[in-house]
């Protein structure tokens, strides 16, 4: 599903965040020391190769809503964009954290000069984050702006799994 907003394409689609050649840079769903992991970061650091790591290492730690850029190694992406969403029922205020992560996310992209950015579910798996409620705050997010960016033109959600997609599609469907 596509929807444009102020001239960027927003779209979800289901499949691999790591198999998303056509776009600048993929987001990983990181860990506050920037480290191989499970979930999307792990999948994301064992496609692009131990020089990820030792890359983004010295950039290490980061904060919840906070995100840094490297480059994307053995992925086919120029640069991996890593941010660290909140853990539902710990990191307070969630809402605004989250929105964070694909605030500062969609900056980096804008500063280095991007066109594209692919994002996960961010905070959805280990971390807790309800999908439907993430969906609504990760749209809301890119949405509100789409307006302020001057490079990036296209917005991917990357979803795993139908209900993940599902959630996504149908918070874009319903936003105005």
């Amino acid at each position: 599903m596509k929807r444009e907003v102020n001239g960027v394409t927003v779209e979800c689609l289901r499949g691999d965040i790591t198999a998303q050649a056509d776009v600048d840079a993929v987001v990983n769903a990181a860990n506050a020391e920037l480290r191989t992991g499970g979930g999307v970061a792990g999948a994301i650091h064992r496609a692009a190769g131990p020089g990820l790591e030792e890359e983004a290492r010295p950039l290490a730690p980061i904060s919840p809503g906070e995100a840094v850029i490297t480059g994307a190694h053995g992925l086919s992406n120029r640069h991996v964009i890593h941010a660290l969403g909140p853990v539902y029922g710990r990191d307070h205020p969630e809402g605004e954290l989250l929105a964070d992560c694909y605030r500062n996310s969609l900056a980096l992209a804008d500063e280095n000069g991007l066109d594209s950015v692919a994002f996960p579910a961010i905070s959805t798996g280990v971390f807790g984050y309800p999908v439907e409620e993430a969906a609504d705050v990760a749209i809301r997010t890119v949405i509100e702006e789409s307006e302020n960016l001057q490079s990036v033109r296209l917005v991917r959600f990357v979803l795993f799994g139908e209900s993940d997609l599902g959630a996504h599609e149908r918070i874009l469907r319903g936003s105005a």
